[in-house]
């Protein structure tokens, strides 16, 4: 069974959905580790939780990038890990751990991509009153959220919604698509 690591910088809502949906059968892949790049990061305690192995990886301790990416990829090599999945990860990946593990990481975006990359997604949709946004579950490359596409659902904004409403709406459909974005991939790949 594919070995997968969730990286979070926050939250990590969307990481412990996926652990949640292993065990209820709905996820093919096994999350064994989740890696964070913030020592506060409420995903650790969501691990601790979930009884997952969880690292907290300081990129402030690192001279570069590529000795930050080499120190996650030697984490990520001791638990042989086959894949990643970005869950909240605010970090755009470098080319070290694209190179190493390149076709194996995916994201989610809280968009219907290509419409509104990067960062506050929601929000932007919110307040540029867009008719409807989405989410989009994408592979890694070295553009910002301009990866193949894998699976992608759209939200119909109802104007009458807040700014959180939105983003409660943009969540749950988030839990919903991430592990059916992801079984996608593996029951196409053997690892």
């Amino acid at each position: 069974m594919v070995k997968v690591a969730v990286f979070a910088s926050g939250n990590g809502s969307n990481f412990e959905n996926l652990v949640k949906k292993k065990r209820e059968g709905l996820l093919k892949g096994d999350i064994v580790l989740l890696i964070v790049d913030k020592k506060e990061a409420y995903a650790l305690k969501r691990a601790k939780k979930l009884g997952i192995e969880s690292v907290f990886i300081d990129p402030k301790s690192f001279l570069s990038k590529e000795e930050y990416e080499k120190e996650i990829i030697a984490t990520l090599k001791k638990k042989d890990i086959d894949f990643i999945a970005l869950a909240g990860y605010m970090r755009i990946v470098g080319e070290t751990l694209l190179k190493e593990y390149e076709g194996r990481i995916v994201n989610i975006h809280p968009s219907y991509l290509p419409e509104l990359k990067g960062k506050d997604s929601i929000k932007r949709a919110f307040e540029t009153k867009k008719d409807f946004t989405g989410v989009t579950i994408h592979f890694v490359d070295r553009g910002v959220d301009t990866g193949k596409i894998i699976y992608q659902e759209k939200l119909v904004i109802d104007k009458k919604w807040t700014l959180e409403e939105l983003e409660k709406k943009i969540h749950e459909l988030e839990y919903e698509i991430y592990p059916k974005g992801l079984n996608l991939i593996f029951d196409k790949e053997s690892y």
